[in-house]
């Protein structure tokens, strides 16, 4: 059987692989065409991009499947899948199924399951309407929209019915995938259970044999999948719901477990890419957790609490705990409080899902019932809301992401399954405490470096939640959540190198509860000098650049108008300079000497003098660069240059956050993605 299975899926990859290869996008990489193509799903913003002083337009993405292409001299017929980046605002209009034309430029991708990025060089032309089915989805899609209302409850309800985040604020996003609740506005095997468990309920008064009551909750099920939209990660819900549905329906909890493997087997079959999503992994887990895990919990729960109690607890305990492995080497975090939001939040899950989906469904003929049976679960999802709240402010946990934290948490949870329950509860409590000891950022640090994309944010702390704050980066709430983990509750310097938008961008998260005693932004020049009191000392701030002769030459060149400082605390030496290049870089180079870090100039690019960093010869050199980023940053001559003078590179694509301990002359390194590591330096 595992021979046949694995054949017979290397036979389909296999097929699925020649034909995108065979694809006649792949020759056309790098030309401009115009693509004939009809919508496979809707589209979503993307994340802003920072160019220079401003944020790129913003661009749109979305799956299609493109029919015709055409290059001027040639005209092709095909049916290859893509993927489409556009900034014309019309396309989040579009329907899935509707025909469009547009100019655009192939290129290479980096998604397995598409034959080419296409990214679009003009306004979209739309070809075709929307079916009758597809505006009818729309407009109940629409509708409980606009029922659910405002604020983060009304925001949350069409999230927990039908996985549209579209009325969500990024703060909001924050707050819920912080507290363990994100799972709740993705359309998971959780809304896909509710909706049919609570179909089968009610064809149990209208239907009397179990087959076909199966069969006609299933059709619903069809109808809800093209409500939420048939994407690959629906569809997986789909199916790890229909496990359970199968397990509710026959009562017959032996084949549940079969089910789940012809169900992984099916998705597999039919989305091969599904493999290598993490999210397909979480759905498999947390299906199977509600499987194996919950029965036995409740059973032992109940002996001590009232049944349905111990039902709300075993149910989001039983999918967290088969969930934990694979969270922890995704994302280095452990939640300790994520348990008790899905346990506070539990009760009002099948309420908001079920009210929200029927209110979505009559919304098109009769709002006004709709709005009423919105009125009735908003308390609800405001509840849900405000757990969100309250627990993201509460700290997490960070350790290394990867193998071994996948490996040592899957280890302690599955002994559980092998030993004594208190074996189990003990070693848990000594990898927590273990865990807390080696948390990310730790309780004494010195110098911190965020991890805010393609940007700059470094804080130097001064004790008593003060600290110097140097660039805020792009984004506002990726700077506030780092100051808020790092403790900072005042910033007593702030220094904004240049205009740039990816050292400006997160002023507002800088602010934001905040107070700012000193801000330093195209009002200083070299000379300028500051002392603050830290808990080790003074902590002198210098102003090496700009000079006066230079301040009005370089207007044009943001960049070489860097504010540079030399900052020195009782235990370590900092160098900071914005986006200098090598010009300003030689022109400082004589007053500068040896320092411990080196906060690398323009995120490590290859303009760098020789000079400057032979005359720094940092012990420890920090890139904050964005992973993927498309300005080649950091250079390879750059970090091989570092690495000749022996210095120590951190970059945050790679390494995550960075926080520096300064320990007896030792410098102690912690990141957010690999643990910790000690260097000696004297």
């Amino acid at each position: 059987m595992l021979i046949a299975a694995i054949v017979f899926g290397a036979t389909l990859m296999s097929f699925r692989q020649s034909s995108l290869e065979a694809s006649i996008l792949r020759d056309l990489y790098g030309q401009s065409i115009e693509v004939t193509a009809v919508m496979a799903t809707d589209a979503y913003a993307l994340a802003p991009r920072v160019m220079g002083d401003f944020l790129a337009e913003q661009s749109y993405s979305a799956l299609v499947r493109v029919v015709a292409v055409s290059t001027g001299d040639q005209n092709y017929t095909l049916r290859s899948p893509a993927r489409l980046i556009s900034t014309d605002k019309g396309i989040r209009q579009l329907l899935p199924g509707q025909k469009i034309r547009i100019q655009v430029s192939a290129v290479a991708s980096k998604e397995g399951r598409v034959a080419a990025l296409l990214i679009g060089k003009g306004d979209i032309l739309t070809l075709s309407e929307a079916s009758r089915w597809a505006k009818a989805l729309d407009a109940i899609r629409d509708g409980l929209r606009t029922a659910s209302g405002t604020g983060d409850s009304g925001a949350l309800i069409p999230g927990m019915v039908i996985g549209d985040i579209s009325l969500q604020t990024q703060t909001f996003k924050n707050e819920m995938r912080r507290s363990g609740l994100t799972h709740l506005v993705a359309v998971s095997g959780a809304n896909f259970a509710i909706v049919s468990t609570f179909i089968l309920y009610l064809m149990r008064f209208l239907i009397r044999r179990i087959p076909l009551r199966l069969a006609v909750t299933v059709l619903f099920l069809i109808a809800f999948i093209s409500l939420v939209r048939p994407s690959p990660s629906v569809l997986r819900a789909a199916a790890m719901a229909s496990v359970l549905l199968l397990a509710q329906g026959t009562h017959r909890g032996k084949d549940s477990l079969p089910a789940l493997g012809f169900a992984i087997g099916a998705v597999i079959v039919a989305d091969p890419w599904q493999v290598r999503d993490p999210g397909f992994a979480l759905s498999v887990l947390a299906t199977a957790g509600l499987l194996l895990l919950a029965p036995r919990l409740v059973e032992s729960f109940s002996k001590k609490i009232p049944r349905p109690v111990a039902i709300v607890i075993a149910i989001p305990l039983s999918a967290t705990l088969f969930c934990t492995p694979v969270i922890v080497a995704i994302s280095g975090q452990i939640s300790l409080m994520s348990v008790l939001a899905n346990v506070l939040a539990a009760p009002a899950v099948a309420p908001v899902t079920i009210f929200g989906f029927v209110a979505g469904l009559i919304s098109p003929v009769a709002p006004w019932v709709s709005g009423v049976l919105i009125w009735a679960v908003k308390p609800l999802a405001a509840w849900v809301a405000w757990i969100a709240s309250v627990i993201s402010d509460l700290p997490l946990i960070t350790v290394a992401t990867g193998s071994k934290s996948f490996l040592t948490i899957a280890g302690v949870i599955a002994l559980g399954f092998i030993f004594n329950r208190k074996i189990v509860i003990a070693a848990l409590v000594l990898l927590i405490v273990i865990s807390w000891f080696l948390r990310f950022p730790g309780g004494d640090w010195q110098i911190a470096n965020c991890d805010v994309g393609q940007g700059d944010a470094m804080v130097v702390n001064l004790g008593n939640n003060r600290g110097i704050v140097l660039d805020v980066g792009p984004d506002p709430i990726a700077l506030d959540r780092c100051l808020h983990q790092l403790g900072i509750n005042k910033i007593e310097l702030l220094i904004m190198s240049h205009s740039h938008f990816d050292h400006v961008g997160g002023y507002s998260g800088a602010a934001d509860g905040r107070e700012i005693a000193m801000q330093w932004y195209e009002n200083v020049r070299a000379g300028t000098r500051a002392t603050f009191s830290s808990t080790r000392g003074p902590v002198v701030v210098d102003v090496l650049w700009p000079q006066n002769q230079w301040a009005e030459d370089q207007v044009s060149d943001p960049n070489n108008s860097s504010i540079a400082i030399m900052l020195r605390a009782p235990d370590f030496s900092l160098f900071a300079g914005g986006d200098i290049e090598p010009e300003s870089q030689r022109e400082i180079a004589p007053l500068i000497g040896k320092v411990d870090i080196y906060k690398v100039s323009h995120h490590g690019s290859k303009f760098q003098d020789e000079g400057f960093t032979r005359a720094l010869s940092p012990a420890i050199s920090i890139i904050s660069v964005g992973t993927g980023n498309t300005y080649g940053h950091p250079s390879p001559q750059t970090i091989d240059a570092l690495a000749r003078l022996g210095s120590r590179v951190l970059r945050t694509d790679l390494d995550g956050a960075v926080v520096i301990q300064v320990r007896d002359g030792k410098f102690i390194v912690r990141t957010s993605r690999s643990g910790f590591t000690l260097l000696r330096w004297a």
